[in-house]
């Protein structure tokens, strides 16, 4: 069976791109994932090493719509490799059957993750320059009305409502939430 991955970075993001390309290879099942692929922590990834079974070739548009370094595509390669499954990847054209193939897999997954560290520097270099320039201020912080933030806090230690709750209420991430909270509780 052909099995297709599809990701894209955001939601925002369309798939048409890869669906189309996914209909011309008569794939008959796809997986698609919406989401940052820093890690193999995905959903709709998962499911699909979950789902392949030995004879099934597992087809991408490219590496790194699969993984974003030589690491993680190696370790997802080697988990289908256990499972007798075929990796097939269309913009590079790897597929795992054939010895050039594996070659080829390793060479195009040192590649990706040399641009992505590329990037990443471009990016930490515009940055400071920006900075240096007066014209990067960096993430601006979470506003909170204080006595929003004081009252959701009491009925919190008062154990009135978890801490979930309270950071729904406070419209605040897990990291946010106890970052103020001990800012709060050491009286910043």
């Amino acid at each position: 069976m052909k099995v297709g991955y599809i990701r894209t970075s955001t939601a925002e993001q369309h798939t048409a791109r890869q669906e189309v390309l996914m209909q011309e290879l008569g794939v008959e099942k796809v997986y698609v994932d919406q989401l940052s692929g820093k890690n193999t922590e995905r959903p709709q990834l998962r499911a699909m090493l979950n789902y392949v079974r030995e004879g099934d070739t597992v087809i991408v548009e490219s590496i790194s719509r699969f993984a974003r370094n030589t690491k993680d595509l190696l370790e997802l390669v080697e988990q289908l490799k256990e499972k007798n499954v075929t990796f097939v990847s269309k913009k590079e054209t790897i597929d795992t059957n054939t010895p050039s193939g594996q070659f080829m897999l390793t060479v195009f997954g040192a590649m990706a993750q040399l641009e992505r560290a590329y990037i990443l520097d471009r990016q930490r270099e515009g940055i400071a320059v920006a900075r240096a320039a007066g014209a990067y201020k960096g993430r601006q912080p979470i506003e909170i009305d204080a006595k929003a933030f004081e009252s959701v806090y009491k009925a919190w230690k008062a154990k009135e409502i978890t801490a979930k709750r309270a950071m729904q209420k406070l419209g605040l991430k897990p990291n946010t939430f106890y970052r103020r909270v001990k800012e709060f509780e050491s009286g910043k």
